[in-house]
C-alpha cells in the first residue's frame, strides 16, 4: 500500500508537534514546516497528498503560500487553519486554491475527517514540474528571475500568482476580479487593465521572458 504523506505548515512549535503525532498516529507521513518559505521550498520540492496550510504564517500568508504552491504544479487539496472566521476570510481562501478550512481552535479527531474526505478529492493527474524562469515568491511578497526580483502589492500578488497558476491558459476578468479582491468589491475593467500594465512593466524591468497577452474580450495569458 502506498504511503500517503501530510504535509503541514504551522508556526506553533506545540501545536505543530501535537499535528505531527496525530498524523503518524493515524498512519500518515507527516511533512512538517513552520514558515512560509520552509513550505514552498518543501513542498515544491517533494509534493504532498494533502497540504495543512496555516493563514497566520510568521513571514507570509498562508493563502500566498497556497497560490505560490500552484504556480509550481502543487495541486494537492489545502486545508487553511485559521482563528479567522469571517465569511469574507473564508472566501478569500477558496479563491487561493484552498480546499476546504478549519477554524482555530479545533478537535484534532475533524481535522483527520477532513483530511481523509481531501484525500478522496485529490487529482488522480500527475503533477506538471516547475517552470523556470518567473518565481512568484510568497516570502517577499514579490517574484523572481534569476537573482533579481521585484516586490508586488498585495493585489498585483494575488493577480500575477493566480496568471502563472495557469501559465499559458486562459484567465478571464471575472476570475481576476475574484481572486485579487474582496468578495463584493466593485472592480471596473480599467482597473484590472491597469493592474496588468504594472504587472508588465515590472516583468520587463526583470527581463522576464514571460509576457501577459491580452486576449480582446476575453481576459488574459501569462507565457
Amino acid at each position: 500500500m502506498q504511503e500517503i504523506v501530510v504535509g503541514v505548515c504551522e508556526d506553533d512549535p506545540g501545536l505543530r508537534s501535537m499535528l505531527g503525532r496525530a498524523l503518524d498516529q493515524a498512519g500518515y507521513r507527516s511533512r512538517m514546516t513552520g514558515n512560509g518559505r520552509d513550505a514552498v521550498a518543501a513542498f515544491t520540492s517533494e509534493a504532498p497528498d494533502v497540504l495543512v496550510l496555516d493563514i497566520g504564517l510568521p513571514d507570509a500568508d498562508g493563502r500566498d503560500v497556497c497560490q505560490a504552491l500552484r504556480v509550481h504544479g502543487v495541486d494537492a487539496p489545502v486545508i487553511f487553519l485559521t482563528a479567522r472566521d469571517a465569511l469574507v476570510d473564508r472566501l478569500s481562501g477558496f479563491t487561493a486554491g484552498g480546499d476546504d478550512y478549519v477554524t482555530k481552535p479545533f478537535a484534532i479527531a475533524e481535522l483527520m475527517a477532513r483530511i481523509q474526505v481531501a484525500l478522496r478529492r485529490r487529482p488522480g493527474a500527475p503533477q506538471q514540474e516547475p517552470t523556470a524562469g518567473l518565481v512568484v515568491d510568497p516570502v517577499i511578497h514579490g517574484m523572481r528571475v534569476g537573482n533579481r526580483q521585484a516586490t508586488l502589492t498585495p493585489t498585483e500578488f494575488r493577480m500575477l500568482a493566480t496568471l502563472a497558476a495557469q501559465r499559458g491558459n486562459v484567465v478571464r476578468r471575472h476570475q481576476l476580479r475574484e481572486s485579487a479582491w474582496p468578495v463584493g468589491a466593485i472592480v471596473h475593467d480599467n482597473t484590472i487593465d491597469s493592474y496588468i500594465l504594472r504587472l508588465r512593466r515590472k516583468l520587463r524591468e526583470l527581463e522576464a521572458t514571460e509576457v501577459i497577452e491580452t486576449l480582446r474580450g476575453v481576459g488574459y495569458v501569462l507565457r
